[in-house]
C-alpha cells in the first residue's frame, strides 16, 4: 500500500471519528508526507520503518533547524498514524510509541496591555474605506477581545448566531464542540451596528444579481464564503500600524491572550475562562495565572521604593 493510500486513509478517519479540524488535518498530512518522502529518500516507506528509522527522522529535523515544537508535533502525527494502522491491522507494532519527544520550551503567552487594546479597538473604528468597512473591523475587534474566539472561530461564524441580539455567542472550536461565550455591551452594539449593513449589502445584491443570501457573518467572495485567516490576519497588522503598535507584537492570538489574562486580572474564576477559551484541559488555561504572576512580579520590581533603591528582594 503506497504512502498516500496510508495517509489519505488516517486522515479520513482522523477527520470521521474525532472531527479533527481542516486545518489540524491539514499539519498532519503536511508532517506524514514530508516523513514519507524521507523514508523514500532511505528506501524505506511506512510498513517497513522502525524504531531507528523514526529516531533518525526526528534528529534529520533537529539538523535542519526546525523548533522543538514542530518537531514535537511531527513526531506526534507520526506515533498517531502508526496507532492507526496497528488498529487497522496494517502493523504489528508502533515504532514509534517508546520514542521521549523533544523538550518544549515554557514560554509565558504574549499579551497586550489594556490601554493597547483600547488604542486597537479604536483604530478599528476609524480604518476602511467606507463606513462598511469600518463597522466591519469594529464587529471583527470587538468579538475578538470581547470572546477570546481563536481567529478560525471568528471569521467562520454563521450569521445566524448573530440574529436576535443574542447576550451570548455560540461559537463551534475544535474537533466540532461547541460553547456559549458571553458578549460585551461594546460587543453586542458594534455587532447589531454590523449586521444591519451586512443584511442591507446582501438584500440589495439578491436583487441585483440573484445571488442566493450568504451563511456566514463576515462573507467574501471566496470558495470558503467568509473572510479567510489569512486576511484578517493582513487587517490586524494595518490596524496595529494605524494604532501606532509594532505589527508584529499583534497577532489574533495575541489577542486571545490578552483576553484571558485581562479576565484574571479583573477577578473571574479560571474555570470560566476555560469553558469560554475551549480548552479541554484546565492546565492549559492555568498558563495565564503564571503571566500575572510575572505582570505583579514586574509592577513590583519597577514601582516598589526598595526596589528602586536597588534591593530586589521584595
Amino acid at each position: 500500500m503506497t504512502a498516500g493510500r496510508w495517509i489519505s486513509a488516517f486522515l479520513e478517519a482522523q477527520a470521521a471519528e474525532l472531527g479533527s479540524a481542516r486545518n489540524t488535518l491539514l499539519a498532519y498530512g503536511r508532517d506524514l508526507n514530508d516523513f514519507a518522502g524521507w523514508l523514500a529518500h532511505k528506501k524505506r516507506d511506512f510498513a517497513a520503518a522502525e524504531r531507528a528509522d523514526v529516531e533518525a527522522y526526528i534528529v534529520s529535523c533537529e539538523a535542519a533547524g526546525l523548533s522543538p515544537a514542530t518537531r514535537a508535533r511531527r513526531l506526534s502525527a507520526i506515533r498517531q498514524l502508526y496507532r492507526f494502522a496497528y488498529d487497522e491491522g496494517w502493523r504489528k507494532d508502533n515504532p514509534a510509541i517508546q520514542i521521549s519527544g523533544p523538550a518544549k520550551a515554557h514560554r509565558l503567552p504574549k499579551i497586550l496591555s489594556e490601554a493597547e487594546v483600547d488604542r486597537l479597538l479604536a483604530s478599528a473604528r476609524d480604518s476602511g474605506r467606507n463606513p462598511a468597512e469600518r463597522a466591519r473591523n469594529t464587529c471583527l475587534m470587538e468579538l475578538l477581545y470581547a470572546t477570546g474566539m481563536r481567529v478560525s472561530e471568528l471569521v467562520g461564524l454563521p450569521v445566524s448566531a448573530a440574529r436576535g441580539d443574542p447576550r451570548m455567542l455560540l461559537v463551534k472550536g475544535k474537533g466540532g464542540k461547541e460553547r456559549m461565550v458571553p458578549l460585551s455591551t461594546p460587543a453586542r452594539e458594534a455587532l447589531a451596528e454590523w449586521l444591519a449593513i451586512r443584511d442591507k449589502a446582501e438584500d440589495a445584491a439578491r436583487l441585483e444579481f440573484r445571488t442566493p443570501p450568504g451563511k456566514h457573518l463576515f462573507p467574501a467572495r471566496g470558495a470558503a464564503g467568509h473572510m479567510t485567516r489569512q486576511a484578517f490576519h493582513g487587517l490586524l497588522k494595518d490596524l496595529a500600524i494605524a494604532a501606532g503598535l509594532p505589527p508584529a507584537k499583534v497577532t489574533p492570538h495575541v489577542l486571545r491572550h490578552a483576553f484571558a489574562t485581562h479576565l484574571l486580572a479583573g477577578g473571574a474564576d479560571l474555570r470560566a475562562i476555560q469553558t469560554m477559551l475551549g480548552h479541554a484541559d484546565i492546565s492549559t488555561t492555568e498558563i495565564y495565572t503564571h503571566v500575572l504572576d510575572e505582570r505583579l512580579k514586574a509592577l513590583v520590581l519597577t514601582h516598589h521604593p526598595l526596589a528602586r533603591n536597588g534591593d530586589h528582594s521584595v
